[in-house]
Order: C-alpha cells, then sequence, then structure tokens
C-alpha cells in the first residue's frame, strides 16, 4: 500500500528491557492504513492497544521497527520534527474527553487551532462549523460541566479534527458512555471521519461498533492479526 497515511512495520515496545520482569507489549506489529480506510482495533484490556496507538501518533517511540506517517518515516526524527508531524497530520481522541474545564465549548476546538498558527476568526468559524454539523450549535458557550457526557465527547470530536488532520486515532473514543449514547456517539463520529474522508484508528471493545468500519484488526500475542 504505497499510498499508506500511516504505516507500521515490525513495531516492537518492550517494558523493563532487560530486566527479569520484561514485558513485551508489541512483538513485530505491522499495519497499513489507506487514505480514507477506517480501521477498528481490538483486544483485550492491558494487551498494548493504546501503547500502539501512542507509537503510531508519535507520542511515543518504539523499540524496533519503523512508523511513516504521509510516507515519512518518523521513528528516527527529532522531538521537533515529531511534533511537527502530530499536530499538523494526527488527530487523538481517547476515552474521557479531557476538555479544558475553564474553556467553553467552542473555545476548546478554537484552541488547537490557535496553537498551530490559524488566526481567531478562522478559527471560530471551522470551530463553529464542526460543532454545528454534530448538532452542538446552541450549546458553543457552554463549558464542560455544563454538557452531557455525549456532548463532552462531542466536542472533543470536533477538537481532533480542528487541524484538519489526515489520521485520526481514537482510543476507546465512547467507552465512557452508557450503552446508548454510546452507539449514538460512535456513529457521530463515523459520519465525521467519512465526511472528512480522513484515516482513522480506532481502538474499542465493542464488537457491535467495530463491525461498523471497514475492516478489524486485533492485537494477538503483540502482532496484529485480521479479525
Amino acid at each position: 500500500m504505497s499510498d499508506a497515511v500511516l504505516r507500521l512495520s515490525g513495531v516492537t515496545k518492550r517494558f523493563h528491557p532487560g530486566k527479569p520482569n520484561e514485558i513485551t507489549v508489541l512483538d513485530g506489529a505491522d499495519i497499513a492504513l489507506a487514505r480514507g480506510e477506517v480501521v477498528g482495533l481490538v483486544a483485550p484490556s492491558g494487551a498494548g492497544k493504546s501503547t500502539l496507538l501512542h507509537i503510531a501518533g508519535l507520542l511515543d517511540t518504539a523499540d524496533a521497527g519503523s512508523v511513516h506517517v504521509l510516507g515519512r518515516e518518523a521513528s528516527g526524527a527529532r522531538d521537533r520534527e515529531r511534533t511537527r508531524l502530530r499536530r499538523a497530520h494526527v488527530g487523538f481522541i481517547y476515552q474521557f474527553h479531557h476538555l479544558l474545564p475553564e474553556f467553553s465549548a467552542l473555545e476548546n476546538v478554537v484552541l488547537p487551532q490557535q496553537a498551530n498558527g490559524v488566526a481567531k476568526a478562522a478559527a471560530e468559524d471551522r470551530a463553529r462549523a464542526l460543532l454545528g454539523q454534530i448538532g452542538l450549535e446552541a450549546r458553543l458557550d457552554h463549558r464542560p460541566a455544563e454538557l452531557s457526557g455525549g456532548e463532552q465527547q462531542r466536542v472533543a470530536f470536533c477538537r481532533a479534527l480542528a487541524n484538519a488532520p489526515d489520521l485520526l486515532l481514537a482510543d476507546e473514543p465512547t467507552g465512557n458512555l452508557d450503552p446508548e449514547t454510546s452507539d449514538q456517539v460512535f456513529d457521530i463520529l463515523l459520519d465525521l471521519v467519512r465526511d472528512t474522508g480522513l484515516s482513522a484508528l480506532i481502538a474499542t471493545h465493542n464488537h457491535e461498533l467495530a463491525a461498523k468500519m471497514d475492516r478489524v484488526v486485533r492485537l494477538d500475542a503483540g502482532r496484529l492479526v485480521a479479525a
């Protein structure tokens, strides 16, 4: 897959390397995501999903193997270049929304754009458009504490997409919600992803949600296999 937005090749990650209690979390993991492809990642808790996503998103480094983002080999890049690639091309969503509590929904989506050099007026226009797309146009001035759990997570989706990334990495993005809300919010996320045309790797315990994606991979003994 020469046009892969994300490619992991032979990625290995160990904790406590060289010690008696060494743990191998990833053991030669390989995956490639095509542009516009949405891939589900399933595995039990503690199997290494978060570690894999952190390495894919250039938040952590592998002990061996390579990570390519948009064809650029990023494994050996310096911290400044990794930060630049991550800021320009990767969006993250976590199980907990991690919104800034003192800022409104609109401001939470504006701030990452301003950090990326976007003028405030343009950032506000994009934030309004994203939040309006997911039905929160009446909640722009509400702070996180004034929003429901599902609304908070939808704001987090918009924040992740604020800088128009090429790759979205999501770690149990609806895992903190009740089942009914989880289904509704996940469908909103999928619609956003497909409308935007970006690639996404989404970790979930929920096999019904995973089945909505283009394909599913599973972490098995530190490697990725088709589920």
